[in-house]
């Protein structure tokens, strides 16, 4: 008759260590060395780029996603009337990390040394760009999402939407997403108004075509200062941060300017910058 390990006369279970004993934990140590050893690697190679791009330090890492993502809710004062199942609009996504989140407007700026230069720092960020200034050179943009950005909606032409009506707020919102779905390869989830302007009539458009989140913004970035939204004139765990694709024609500096300046306020603040569609 068989007898298992442990019972009496049968074989002795091995000791911890010897051959036969299994070792979940040291597996999940090893796993975690691994990760650990990666995130070093990782931070070594940021650490050079940051000096070849003349950031003033190392941008921190940001901490591995959370396995379920936050419940995003309308920030209080945003509502719109009987807004029950509708997109919600917000400017801070609930999180205790330091993190907060790179969003990039518009696409009118097209700097290959952005792309470089994000892609070499490693520094998520997310672009909501609009058709009329994107449609001379998409390819830009399919180049941005090949390293990672998403893609996501801020109208056809950048017009005011509450001045519209739902029939052309729907052009505006649903014939983007009908644009960055044949340049992109698939519709949008997230929506950024433009000018952060908005109406219950936006709200229901967008949701009719995929859109599920609006995030605005808390804070906006320029080469040379920040603009604050928030009374404390501070960064806060989770804060979204909003700049543009432009260029010295429009403001003081390049977009590497821009990134150097609010990486610094960044960084300076103990905060990392955390992929925005990781928690929406």
């Amino acid at each position: 008759m068989y007898k298992r390990q442990g019972d009496p006369g049968g074989p002795a279970k091995p000791a911890a260590g010897q051959p036969g004993e299994a070792a979940p934990q040291a597996g999940a140590a090893r796993a975690l060395d691994t990760y650990a050893e990666a995130l070093r690697k990782k931070q070594a190679a940021r650490a050079v780029a940051a000096k070849k791009w003349g950031l003033a330090k190392t941008p921190l890492a940001a901490p591995e996603p959370p396995r379920t993502k936050p419940r995003i809710t309308t920030r209080k004062g945003f509502e719109v009337r009987d807004d029950a199942g509708l997109p919600p609009v917000f400017t801070t996504v609930p999180t205790k990390e330091k993190i907060v989140f790179l969003t990039m407007d518009d696409g009118a700026e097209k700097d290959p040394e952005l792309l470089r230069m994000m892609t070499e720092l490693d520094i998520p960020y997310s672009a909501f760009i609009s058709d009329y200034v994107t449609n001379d050179d998409y390819g830009y943009f399919r180049k941005m999402q090949k390293r990672g950005v998403v893609i996501s909606n801020h109208t056809l032409n950048h017009h005011y939407l509450p001045g519209l009506s739902r029939a052309e707020q729907k052009r505006e919102i649903c014939g983007q997403q009908e644009k960055i779905l044949k340049h992109f390869g698939k519709r949008p989830t997230l929506f950024r108004p433009p000018y952060g302007n908005y109406n219950r009539d936006t709200l229901v458009v967008a949701k009719s075509c995929g859109i599920t989140a609006v995030p605005l913004w808390s804070s906006e970035a320029f080469p040379d200062h920040m603009e604050w939204r928030e009374w404390d004139r501070d960064l806060h765990p989770g804060d979204i941060v909003l700049t543009h694709f432009r260029g010295k024609e429009d403001w003081k500096g390049s977009m590497p300017d821009m990134i150097r300046q609010v990486m610094k306020t960044i960084t300076d603040k103990g905060y990392a910058v955390a992929k925005l569609e990781d928690y929406v």
